[in-house]
């Protein structure tokens, strides 16, 4: 039963991809700014806090944001470096 309770909990707060683009372009506008209170703030759309928090976990983990040591979100992607390590042959198949 608790699988079951922590699968809904889950499923409830799986965000959609306009959402999770949104609060991405929002980090990335004002990377360092903000910390996660000020920035869910920020939010051009109301977003639910929890749901907030899986995107900013989703986020991090896929290595587009960190937080510094004051607990403000930077935005670290860079899309020019995967670019050019896309055309290395070393990483071509």
């Amino acid at each position: 039963m608790q699988t079951q309770q922590k699968l809904k909990c889950l499923y409830e707060r799986s965000p959609t991809l306009d959402t999770v683009l949104m609060v991405e372009k929002t980090i990335e506008k004002h990377s360092g700014e903000f910390n996660r209170t000020s920035l869910w703030k920020k939010l051009p759309k109301k977003v639910m806090w929890q749901t907030f928090l899986v995107i900013l976990d989703y986020l991090e983990n896929i290595n587009k944001i960190a937080l510094d040591k004051e607990g403000k979100i930077a935005y670290i992607w860079n899309p020019e470096l995967a670019k050019r390590l896309r055309l290395r042959k070393e990483i071509r198949t």
